[in-house]
């Protein structure tokens, strides 16, 4: 059967059509192709299979939704595996929206999520009941995955419902940011949206039905749930849904010569973990053709380390309201030109970097990012103000700042709100933190900008040591100071036990700027400290 492939047959197949449904294409072209397997159980579907699972738990959710917002929305928790994703899938099919939880958050977190979401069901694994008990109101529908009344046994007695033709402005998705400066707010992704976002990915990341991604990143976040798992879905490729991230089970799946993984998705701590996991061989990641590094700053001191041991760090720039933005490409010899940069714009992107009367900079100048194409957000749920202040003239306000360089490559100093000011100097935590990151006795650290009475702003340091290899302040200090410009050094420094860090590893520096506001008088802590002029 001639049919078309790879990223132009399926835009031949949903151009100018409002289904947008990514299994509807593969279902029909490649039926009988492994499309995903989950770790945990061993299960594994062909597309024809999940496609019919898909259609299963669309009808359960056509029968059993009674809406109280339209389109009503449907909350899930738990951890990844296919059931989620064939709920996300089918949310999209029955014209519902699908909100998927942060699982790492306790009760009293949840609750003002679920509220502001206004599930009209709730769906969860059995590991989560007692979260769940304490979060969710009396009058929500509630479900449970497995068991004999549960999800899944309920949707394998029905019928499947079709793919349905929605507007492609129907909202399908509703990510809760992950709150690094002030509470989540409700991202929402229409149809139109989540196609453009896998299209994006599928050709930075070069995704083909050749592929075999490994997603161990949660679904409750953009990367796990549209960059990698939609995207290999839509391209034809084998997923493996993994449970959650395990240094060791990770790497032994990337080495699994049957598997034969070719594309994976990290975080940069979960990178450096990789590389210091005593059963780390990198001759066993042969069929690996690049680890795609996202979600905070990529130290040019990490991505050195990978390449030399033939893997390429390819760094990437991306956020729920827009997916895929910027990438580096799959290209050994560019990662090691530009380190730390993020690349270039994706393909259904434009971008404009911009002063703070909104004009374009130079080359070689700092502004923020604004980003506009069909994969951006129209906007925040139940938030019209905020909506409002994201966007002028079409474009979305970042946030972040970035520079281009004369031949287009993107670097991402830091986000707007992090930038600090110090005797007069911009200064950018991202850089400090790259440099005192590639300290060998430092595991973790993040920088933040404290009052100072001298110079308007400091540096202040947290610094997570590597396990019983505490270095002196001192020692950071002078590390610094080979490497940074006078007012670029912090003026403190911490040591810390830990960072807290959001999910997609994003250092909380709301919560840090709250708890170290004072260099004066930091909170009492088991560190060792230094100032330095």
């Amino acid at each position: 059967m001639d049919q078309p492939v790879g990223v132009e047959g399926i835009a031949a197949q949903f151009c100018g059509l409002e289904t947008y449904d990514p299994l509807v294409y593969r279902a029909k072209v490649s039926p009988d192709a492994d499309a995903v397997v989950e770790v945990a159980s061993g299960e594994r579907l062909t597309f024809s299979e999940l496609d019919r699972l898909v259609g299963k738990i669309g009808a359960l959710l056509s029968n059993e939704v009674k809406a109280s917002v339209a389109p009503p929305h449907v909350a899930y928790l738990g951890r990844n595996s296919i059931a989620q994703l064939a709920t996300c899938l089918a949310c999209q099919r029955a014209g519902l929206v699908f909100i998927p939880l942060n699982w790492r958050l306790g009760a009293a977190e949840l609750r003002p999520i679920i509220e502001d979401g206004d599930p009209a069901l709730f769906i969860h694994d059995v590991e989560f009941a007692s979260v769940l008990a304490e979060a969710v109101r009396d009058e929500v529908q509630v479900l449970t995955v497995e068991g004999e009344n549960g999800l899944l046994a309920r949707a394998g007695k029905l019928g499947a419902v079709a793919a349905a033709s929605f507007e492609a402005a129907r909202t399908c998705i509703m990510l809760y940011t992950s709150g690094t400066t002030g509470k989540p707010k409700g991202v929402l992704l229409t149809r139109h949206n989540a196609f453009a976002s896998a299209v994006n990915f599928a050709m930075v990341g070069e995704i083909t039905e050749a592929s075999v991604t490994l997603c161990d990143l949660p679904f409750f976040h953009t990367i796990g749930l549209v960059a990698i798992a939609r995207t290999t879905v839509m391209m034809g490729g084998l997923l493996i849904i993994a449970d959650r991230f395990h240094p060791d089970r990770t790497l032994s799946l990337l080495g699994d010569p049957e598997l034969g993984v070719t594309h994976y998705f990290a975080v940069p701590q979960m990178a450096a973990t990789l590389r210091a996991s005593p059963v780390w061989n990198p001759r066993a990641l042969e069929a690996l053709q690049a680890i795609f590094i996202g979600g905070a700053p990529l130290s040019p001191a990490l991505i050195a380390e990978f390449l030399e041991h033939g893997i390429p760090l390819v760094n990437g720039y991306g956020m729920s309201e827009v997916g895929t933005a910027i990438h580096m490409p799959l290209d050994r010899e560019a990662i090691a030109r530009h380190p730390g940069s993020v690349g270039y714009p994706a393909p259904l992107l434009e971008i404009r970097i911009v002063n703070a009367t909104g004009e374009d900079v130079e080359d070689g100048e700092v502004g923020e990012i604004w980003l506009r194409g069909p994969s951006v957000t129209p906007g925040y749920w139940n938030k019209p103000e905020e909506t409002a202040l994201a966007f002028v003239d079409g474009w979305f306000r970042t946030g972040d700042l970035g520079r281009r360089d004369s031949g287009g490559v993107i670097f991402v100093p830091d986000r707007l709100k992090d930038m600090y000011i110090t005797g007069g100097e911009n200064v950018f935590p991202a850089e400090i933190e790259a440099v005192i990151g590639a300290h060998a006795k430092v595991q973790d650290v993040a920088v933040i900008g404290v009052p100072d009475a001298k110079w308007g702003e400091c540096g202040l340091a947290l610094v997570v040591a590597v396990a019983a290899e505490t270095p002196s302040a001192e020692e950071i200090l002078t590390f610094c100071a080979e490497r940074l410009a006078s007012y670029k050094r912090p003026h403190r420094i911490l040591f810390v036990e830990t960072i807290p860090r959001t999910a997609s590893g994003k250092a909380q520096k709301n919560l840090l700027r709250q708890t170290y506001a004072s260099t004066q008088n930091p909170p009492a802590l088991p560190v060792e400290t230094g100032m330095q002029e």
